[in-house]
């Protein structure tokens, strides 16, 4: 925070705003092609003043740590945050950690799941070439990445919770939509699954599309059950209705 005004915090919001509102226009002067990304944490509501001053990106968050509890924490901090991002104009919920400390391999699948769908940077931050071969397979998932990249540029929104799962959606281009099933508490096995339901996505009848980590065809249809591991997630890209 700026030195001045120690002790008036909005007037230090306003010399933070300014400041960046300068950036922005030294590098629009230069008429280059500039990716401009503002890491101010999320500070006095960065999203709703960030494109004024030229962002393409800004943090929405303080940094996230390689556990489960801060990347689940920086995604429900995301999840009202959907109307302010757009082409050109996106929330950053800080770096990927898949790979690091000590994610397990479900927690690294949801971890870059659920930035794809919040159509978040991807900014990888492991040790790239001493990688695991499960862990590069997750960042070079190129459905996934696609979610990531839809053109459409539409954050994914929370549709519903029920007990400890959440389940988010994502429209796509063309029709298509995203739909992520996230599991943040203990595993769901056939004794007690997980039940989804169509009618809260505003989904009828049954709904063709791809699980974006096994590569297979699935059909979701209502209520259907569904098994997911602790910290586990379901990713589907369901096709356009013709």
């Amino acid at each position: 925070m700026s030195a001045k005004a120690p002790n008036d915090e909005a007037e230090q919001m306003r010399l933070m705003v300014t400041a960046y509102g300068k950036m922005g226009k030294a590098l629009q002067a230069t008429k280059r092609p500039i990716v401009y990304s503002l890491c101010q944490y999320g500070w006095d509501s960065v999203w709703e003043w960030g494109p004024s001053v030229g962002a393409n990106l800004w943090r929405t968050t303080g940094d996230v740590q390689a556990n489960w509890m801060s990347i689940y924490d920086i995604i429900g901090q995301n999840a009202g945050l959907a109307k302010y991002a757009a082409p050109g104009h996106w929330n950053d919920p800080d770096m990927l950690e898949v790979g690091n400390g000590k994610l397990s391999l479900a927690e690294n699948r949801t971890h870059f799941s659920m930035w794809a769908m919040l159509a978040a940077p991807l900014l990888a931050g492991n040790d790239l070439p001493n990688m695991k071969p499960e862990i590069k397979a997750i960042l070079t998932n190129k459905d996934v990445i696609a979610i990531d990249q839809d053109k459409l540029g539409k954050q994914a929104t929370r549709a519903y919770v029920d007990g400890e799962v959440e389940v988010w959606t994502r429209p796509l281009a063309g029709g298509a939509e995203a739909v992520a099933v996230l599991n943040a508490g203990s595993d769901h096995v056939a004794t007690h699954p997980f039940h989804l339901s169509l009618a809260k996505l505003g989904l009828h009848g049954p709904q063709k599309g791809k699980d974006l980590w096994t590569g297979q065809d699935v059909t979701l249809t209502e209520n259907q059950a569904i098994e997911l591991k602790s910290h586990d997630i379901l990713l589907v890209r369901i096709a356009a209705a013709k």
